[in-house]
């Protein structure tokens, strides 16, 4: 593994276990996250870009400089290129 400066290994692990977690929080219900059902409607990137500010302008204010706000910003990030993954793998499939 590469060594990284900023303690990315570190932070790495701490995004993987909050995303982790998140499946099993108030964000699942029966197994469906309501993320989902945002996606499904068609308004999934607004949602994660709306996120990604808000968490970003609450950093440093509510409780501190809070690492949790860090995560949720990184995951959303992970949400969409998630969706963008997928988005290419469809536009592949009808190319072919």
């Amino acid at each position: 593994m590469p060594k990284f400066k900023f303690n990315e290994e570190d932070g790495l692990t701490l995004l993987t276990n909050h995303i982790i977690r998140s499946y099993d929080k108030h964000y699942s219900m029966n197994k469906i996250q309501s993320t989902e059902f945002i996606f499904d409607s068609g308004h999934g990137e607004g949602f994660c870009l709306g996120n990604i500010i808000k968490y970003a302008q609450r950093y440093g204010k509510k409780d501190g400089k809070n690492v949790d706000d860090l995560l949720k910003i990184a995951h959303y990030a992970i949400i969409m290129i998630g969706d963008e993954i997928e988005k290419e793998k469809l536009r592949k499939a009808d190319e072919s």
